[in-house]
């Protein structure tokens, strides 16, 4: 028996940068990390880089993001990063990179860091740089990259390390070691929740990592009950009933069956039960609002949110932002 991996890397990946960005640069590009000024907001420009990106074809395997950072000398720079997902050796990844660069550069006249992340499953590809050269002329870009098969002999500093993106690592190094046996692959991805609560994250921290972790361990369905139980347990001793309770609420199954059919109410109850269930009643404002949404990816957004913001005001400021996008 072997176990079908979730081949959709590319959103998980996405939820961890938009939720982890300070840390990502500080596990993968610590030098970048620390010439940045973090007691200024950074934001993320997806307007402007779908602007000069036009690479949304279904089935592309790589995830882009642009940040505005602050550097600590008061300047603006704007970061791109781009994470190549399932990639193998690809001769134009290298020129994606450079165009990538210049149009971004060409279009809005500001200082780019581009900066890639390759986890496929070849240890000879890196490639660093871009080179042109004709008659004389000549253009080198260069780009710092890190590889995930580099931290392959780190395990232990990885399950050491309080860094979410230490998680993200092992997750998928182990999704790739894992992909031909289920049973090697319940017991890290039990190894890997349970060390969730071991590191003293907060209960927010656990239920975003446990999102990733489940997403890229995916498991067959004779496993899932034997997962679902051992972690019940755990919790249970723990005390902690931080997944479990949500797994009883059905959101994954609700996401599943249906923001991906198409079931918009049912995706509107969903957001609705589990914010019963975390803060007590919901106003008639808030449902009024809720239901009011019909695009399934915000109300895949707003779902997610709900399992794990802070307050119901903090909800519904993300409501409003959502609206105004």
């Amino acid at each position: 028996m072997t176990t079908t991996p979730n081949p959709e890397y590319d959103s998980p990946w996405k939820e961890a940068l938009e939720s982890y960005f300070p840390e990502f640069l500080e596990f993968f590009f610590p030098k970048i990390y620390k010439k940045i000024d973090w007691q200024r907001q950074w934001e993320f420009l997806d307007k402007e880089l779908q602007q000069v990106v036009r690479d949304a074809e279904v089935g592309r395997r790589f995830v882009d993001k642009l940040v505005k950072v602050w550097r600590r000398n008061g300047q603006q720079t704007w970061v791109l990063l781009h994470v190549e997902i399932q990639g193998s050796k690809e001769s134009v990844f290298p020129n994606r990179m450079y165009v990538y660069h210049y149009r971004l550069s060409d279009r809005y006249n500001h200082p780019i860091v581009s900066l890639a992340v390759l986890t496929d499953e070849n240890p000879n590809w890196k490639p660093t740089t871009h080179n042109y050269s004709l008659w004389g002329c000549k253009l080198k870009f260069k780009f710092p990259i890190a590889k995930l098969l580099d931290y392959k002999g780190k395990l232990e500093q990885l399950e050491q390390s309080k860094n979410p993106f230490a998680v993200v690592t092992l997750a998928h190094l182990q999704a790739q070691a894992t992909s031909q046996t289920p049973e090697t692959r319940l017991e890290w991805k039990l190894r890997l929740v349970k060390g969730l609560y071991n590191r003293g994250y907060s209960k927010k921290d656990i239920l975003e990592l446990f999102r990733f972790i489940d997403w890229v361990l995916a498991l067959p369905e004779d496993l899932k009950l034997v997962f679902k139980q051992e972690l019940h347990a755990f919790e249970e001793n723990k005390q902690m009933r931080y997944v479990t309770s949500i797994e009883q609420m059905g959101i994954k199954q609700g996401l599943q069956q249906g923001l991906q059919q198409g079931n918009i109410q049912q995706g509107q109850i969903d957001i609705i039960e589990v914010l019963e269930v975390r803060f007590g009643e919901v106003s008639e404002t808030i449902s009024q609002q809720i239901y009011a949404i019909q695009d399934p990816a915000m109300l895949k957004t707003l779902l997610r949110q709900a399992i794990t913001i802070e307050s119901l005001a903090e909800f519904q400021q993300a409501i409003a932002l959502g609206i105004s996008k």
